[in-house]
């Protein structure tokens, strides 16, 4: 899963996309819903990436097509820890993506920028989905 981390560390939410399987199953550490589809799971890792500051990943975890990618970042002050958990199909594509993330006072303030993202994550999304 090289390829997505450089992308994400280059802050290229193209070649992040490009990562994606079409199926892609996006689960948030801030909402009980998993989001299907890769138009919004792309559109939310640009929601992502607009609300992170001082983006960093830790380490990386291989187990076959199972990833873990352990970061750190800040969210309006707040500093965060958390784990990409990836798997990957048969064509090395992401088609399933889960976040967690700690502590609490981190993963609030993330919803709570998260949240104001969310018109323009589904404007996005739609907008990809229609083309």
């Amino acid at each position: 899963m090289n390829a997505f981390r450089k992308a994400v560390e280059a802050r290229d939410t193209d070649a992040m996309a490009a990562c994606l399987a079409d199926d892609v199953v996006f689960t948030s550490p801030v909402a009980f819903a998993p989001y299907p589809g890769k138009p919004l799971t792309a559109a939310i890792l640009r929601g992502v990436m607009r609300v992170f500051e001082n983006f960093r990943y830790e380490r990386e975890i291989v187990d076959g097509p199972n990833h873990a990618l352990v970061f750190r970042a800040e969210v309006n002050g707040k500093e965060i820890q958390g784990c990409d958990f990836l798997h990957l199909d048969a064509d090395g594509l992401i088609d399933e993506f889960t976040v967690m993330v700690r502590p609490l006072s981190g993963a609030q303030a993330l919803s709570e920028a998260m949240a104001a993202q969310f018109e323009q994550i589904r404007a996005e999304a739609l907008e990809a989905f229609n083309a």
